[in-house]
């Protein structure tokens, strides 16, 4: 894919991705992992490509979701505490995910089907994080995200608006910076391995950039929770979809 020619393509396909994704305050791993995929990129590199566009687009999201006060570092913390160290486990790991990748897809779809029942996209109720559950549940995320090479976003996002542990726009800011540390500690797994990167991330790296400050900036300021609701839905399908196909 050396080719300037050939990697136009690419460059749109990873734009779009960065701004569908950043919107709901997700990195784009899995849909870079997707496109990278279909280009027929090599695979020693997609885990760890997709790691830096997920880095630098999910702080770049979590930037916008900040500085508009929707990020509750309560509810953040418990997640990353054992998120981070597992994430860098699944870093060192190195299998062969089909089958546990396909059992992802079908849960993500279920999740899909669960908040799209949320017609109105009200987040009421909302209740508190028990702490034991967040460990629980950042250890497990943390895991999954470092093996497969995504930011564990595309779990947590539907898990915190599912259970009422946040709004729409909390669980983004919340997501963003989760997506951000446990993609750093993934690509550290890696890195105390191999680190494989192509020549091709020089030039994805700006579309992602580009991508991210346009969605979030979008997804921040100028979108509803409800609509956000159904964008998040997509991006889980196109996860679900990625995830179950590669």
């Amino acid at each position: 894919m050396s080719n300037i020619e050939s990697m136009i393509p690419v460059l749109i396909c990873v734009l779009l991705v960065a701004v569908l994704y950043s919107s709901v305050g997700h990195g784009g791993a899995s849909g870079y992992l997707a496109i990278m995929t279909i280009f027929s990129f090599d695979t020693q590199i997609l885990r760890s490509s997709a790691l830096v566009l997920n880095i630098l687009v999910s702080g770049i999201a979590f930037v916008q979701y900040y500085r508009r006060s929707f990020f509750r570092s309560r509810l953040f913390f418990p997640f990353a505490a054992t998120s981070v160290p597992f994430a860098f486990l699944g870093g060192l790991i190195s299998l062969d995910p089909s089958v546990y990748k396909k059992i992802l897809s079908i849960c993500l779809l279920f999740a899909v089907f669960r908040m799209t029942l949320n017609v109105s996209g009200k987040d009421a109720n909302r209740r508190g994080l028990p702490i034991t559950v967040g460990f629980i549940t950042g250890a497990v995320l943390g895991l999954i995200s470092g093996i497969i090479g995504v930011g564990g976003g595309i779990f947590l996002s539907p898990i915190l608006l599912l259970l009422h542990w946040a709004d729409m726009k909390e669980t983004a800011a919340v997501s963003a910076l989760f997506i951000f540390v446990n993609s750093i500690a993934g690509l550290v797994g890696i890195l105390s391995t191999r680190l494989e990167l192509g020549p091709e991330i020089l030039v994805l790296v700006p579309a992602a950039v580009i991508g991210g400050i346009i969605g979030s900036n979008i997804g921040s300021t100028r979108i509803s929770g409800r609509v956000l609701r159904y964008v998040l839905s997509l991006v889980l399908i196109f996860a679900s979809v990625k995830l179950f196909l590669f």
